[in-house]
């Protein structure tokens, strides 16, 4: 990743969707495309849930086990949402940090396919003394 991070609260205004200075764009775009994109990507989507889940849990005038089932219900759904828009949210916030559209995407698959030929490669099949 980028050198420079943002600090606590400026990750989480951008998990919130908030945009970074543009100081910290390597890292957004970073943070976007690299191998944990997808788990990075649903931290930011229950950080959004945070807040309406604890709202659930404490005002409605109901037993608990209601308002942990629709807690859970509720963080179920955000989430199954929140992955069908995985990769345009991405996107987004790489072309708000300042990137043209569909570069987060190209690098993903730049590197998945990096990846694969990595993966095929003899060395990774039969050992690093199998080249005579």
């Amino acid at each position: 990743m980028g050198s420079e991070r943002p600090n606590p609260a400026q990750w989480l205004w951008y998990a919130l969707g908030g945009g970074l200075p543009r100081r910290l764009s390597p890292w957004v775009l970073a943070d976007t495309t690299c191998r944990t994109w997808i788990w990075r990507h649903f931290a930011r989507a229950l950080v959004q849930l945070f807040p309406v889940v604890v709202l659930c849990l404490l005002l409605p005038p109901v037993p608990l086990a209601y308002r942990v089932s629709a807690a859970a219900g509720g963080v179920l759904i955000g989430l199954l949402f929140s992955t069908a828009f995985m990769t345009e949210t991405n996107e987004h916030r790489a072309v708000k940090a300042g990137y043209p559209p569909g570069t987060a995407g190209r690098l993903r698959e730049e590197r998945a396919e990096r990846d694969r030929v990595e993966r095929r490669s003899p060395y990774r099949r039969d050992g690093a003394g199998s080249f005579d």
